[in-house]
């Protein structure tokens, strides 16, 4: 899940990473790798590192597998997922739920819901979902549950600093690199939208009454409700659900599976094209415009950062006339409704944004603050879509 540093002068985000853990890494491999050996006996987890650009909900620890001390020949590996793609590759990534001692961003952290979803996406779709080896849910090995996948190889549009910024491959790529990485993530989208049958995704519908988006907005206002439960409550925040309501779509469109996380940050790319999209915890049955909402409006949070330095960013990737027409030509669904799914969007980032806040101050990391809206980054552009002068 995107979350963001504090702004340093001139109001781009700062170098340094809010503190997401207290789990020491080299304590969490020697566990891990007394696991490994009850899957893949004598084999052990090595050169494992914890990636610094992006991601601050679940954790990810990247490491490979070291087979030299496996028996010959090595014996089918236990309780090794069914995938029909081969044996057990070199290089893996764990994903972990959240430390429960670091003030989570989520309340609740389900992993085999997150391993359900990859491999329902992967066996309904094209996509390039890595793919997925152990599901472990009992806490005891690593302190929480977890999953282990393949890695894929490539490089990711980073958070931090955010690829709007010079000194990155994104940045540095040609108007025509980056067209095709725009082109390529919308389909994405289309994509999973189109292939993945609802009916098989019924697991991911939010709890509830009402349509599909209703419940999803209802569990919004829920998650805002626990964020700042003793804590100050944010204004804007609230300005902005009374919003929704005047915004609400007379015709909500269909239901499908969301990615929900769904931007660019979270997808390994092999030049320009995807080759792995990452990040299904926030996995949702609700309309397309969710993720299209998501892609552009998580864009616009780094674009508008940049311009705000007084650099120029990349103004011209992830526009949003280009995003919906990009959609409407792979789908045949023109987006609908798209002032509130922005709108939408940005709300649902400040609240998370709030309680990453909220964490730095459990941490000691920042005061207390006398107004909470000034913790949201973007709360200039989210009074601006309040207001309706934004788009």
């Amino acid at each position: 899940m995107t979350a963001h540093p504090p702004p340093a002068a001139g109001g781009a985000p700062a170098g340094r990473r809010p503190r997401t853990t207290t789990r020491d890494p080299e304590a969490l491999t020697r566990r891990l790798t007394a696991w490994l050996g009850t899957r893949l006996p004598g084999a052990r987890a090595v050169a494992a590192t914890v990636p610094d650009s992006n991601g601050m909900s679940s954790e990810t620890l990247l490491f490979d597998i070291d087979r030299s001390r496996c028996p010959s020949p090595e014996p089918p590996p236990t309780g090794l997922a069914s995938s029909g793609q081969g044996g057990i590759p070199a290089s893996c990534a764990l994903r972990l739920a959240a430390d429960p001692a670091a003030y989570t961003v989520f309340p609740r952290y389900d992993m085999a819901r997150q391993y359900r979803t990859m491999r329902l996406v992967a066996a309904h779709t094209d996509l390039p979902v890595p793919r997925t080896l152990w599901l472990e849910e009992d806490p005891a090995h690593l302190g929480a549950p977890f999953f282990v996948m393949a890695r894929a190889d490539g490089r990711v549009p980073p958070d931090v600093m955010p690829y709007t910024y010079e000194g990155n491959w994104l940045h540095d790529a040609t108007d025509a690199q980056r067209d095709h990485l725009e082109a390529a993530s919308v389909s994405v989208l289309a994509r999973l939208h189109d292939q993945v049958p609802p009916a098989a995704a019924e697991f991911l519908a939010t709890p509830g009454t009402g349509s599909a988006l209703h419940r999803h907005v209802e569990a919004q206002r829920g998650y805002y409700s626990w964020v700042v439960d003793g804590r100050p409550r944010s204004a804007l925040i609230e300005r902005g659900f009374a919003r929704l309501a005047g915004l609400w779509p007379s015709d909500p469109g269909d239901t499908v599976l969301t990615w929900g996380d769904a931007r660019i940050g979270n997808i390994v790319y092999d030049g320009f094209e995807p080759a792995a999209v990452l990040d299904w915890e926030m996995a949702a049955l609700g309309p397309r415009e969710l993720d299209l909402g998501w892609m552009i409006s998580l864009h616009r949070f780094f674009q508008d950062l940049t311009e705000a330095s007084g650099k120029p960013g990349l103004p011209g990737l992830l526009s949003r006339d280009r995003v919906e027409s990009r959609y409407a030509a792979l789908t045949g669904h023109p987006p609908r409704a798209m002032d509130f799914h922005t709108l939408y969007a940005a709300l649902r980032h400040a609240i998370v944004m709030l309680r990453v806040a909220y964490r730095q101050v459990h941490f000691g990391e920042v005061p207390v603050p006398d107004d909470a809206d000034a913790l949201i980054l973007h709360r200039d552009s989210l009074e601006a879509m309040i207001e309706g002068r934004y788009w």
